[in-house]
């Protein structure tokens, strides 16, 4: 019974990051089912929102404005893999790797700036500053707060479902469908014309973008950013997407509309907020959900292949009578 109210009571706070790490959870899907790009960026870009979001608010802007500077800064993150990748020539996982290690000095930059600005007697470096780099802005007025769950999860709906609009607003634009194109057949994109560089390098930037936007939120309903906040978090964008794309792919056999697929993806990232929700209310070890996220994970992309290796036996089955 104390577990059934505990779960109960904490539905408004779980709802909240599930749809905050939904739309995440949209920029990961970009790269990750749109462009078929495997992007770590995305771990090192949802700090960058959360810090930019944490120092903007700190020097007096509006926390609404703030989020959209964070998202400014996730595309600059995002442009930068996309150097990497389109116009160095790096494959696109190693691009990924290395964004990822230069936004975490770039962070510490962002958020140790306030301590070193607050400590003009210092020693000049921003290193030992690593421990201390953890912006409160719990006590600012914010558009969403974790003191107020259930507003907050009302201000989280209104952003997906904002969002899912102008995403499918985009993707049904002739540069949208550039895009899909790139990352359905580069090949064929190229013959028709699309240069296939740009259009990459604009993915990434829109998927880091949405991903900085989520840090943002997350870093005014925790109210702080911490510098490691971002590890693993590419774990919990793959698990919100893969069983957002199962579930969909389960009701809709025949083929969903784009837009019923991204908010399959918010679906899913609330279903990973539940089981969090649910690890967290059975007193297991924090430690564990990294293990039972990876499991999910596992079980989630078994799911396609397993149905892939039914419908194949059942087709042998007929062929033999």
């Amino acid at each position: 019974m104390d577990f059934l109210n505990l779960m109960i009571n904490s539905m408004p706070a779980t709802f909240a990051e599930g749809l905050f790490y939904g739309i995440f959870a949209l920029g990961v899907y970009i790269t990750y089912k749109i462009l078929d790009v495997a992007d770590l960026t995305v771990d090192g870009s949802i700090v960058t929102g959360c810090a930019v979001t944490a120092v903007c608010i700190l020097y007096g802007v509006n926390p609404l404005v703030a989020v959209f500077i964070a998202f400014i800064a996730g595309m600059l993150a995002g442009a930068l893999t996309g150097f990497f990748h389109t116009v160095m020539g790096i494959p696109a996982l190693l691009a990924g790797i290395l964004s990822q290690f230069s936004l975490y000095t770039i962070n510490m930059i962002i958020m140790g700036a306030k301590v070193y600005l607050d400590n003009p007697e210092g020693n000049g470096s921003l290193i030992p500053m690593l421990s201390t780099a953890n912006i409160s802005v719990d006590n600012f007025a914010l558009i969403v707060s974790g003191r107020d769950k259930e507003t907050a999860a009302l201000v989280g709906l209104i952003f997906v479902v904002v969002i899912i609009a102008v995403l499918y607003w985009f993707f049904g634009t002739e540069l949208g469908c550039s895009l899909r194109s790139t990352g359905a057949n580069p090949k064929m994109s190229r013959a028709q014309g699309i240069n296939t560089k740009a259009t990459t390098m604009l993915g990434l930037m829109i998927s880091n973008g949405l991903v900085a936007l989520a840090g943002g939120l997350l870093a005014q309903y925790n109210g702080t950013s911490l510098l490691t906040f971002g590890a693993g978090a590419i774990v919990i964008g793959l698990a919100a997407v893969i069983i957002g794309d199962v579930i969909c792919n389960a009701i809709f056999k025949k083929g969903a509309n784009f837009a019923v697929k991204l908010a399959f993806v918010v679906v899913g990232s609330i279903i990973y907020s539940l089981v969090k929700r649910i690890v967290i209310n059975v007193n297991l070890e924090p430690n564990f959900l990294k293990l039972i996220s990876a499991i999910i994970v596992a079980l989630f992309l078994a799911v396609p292949s397993m149905n892939k290796n039914k419908v194949h036996k059942k087709k042998e089955v007929k062929k033999d009578a």
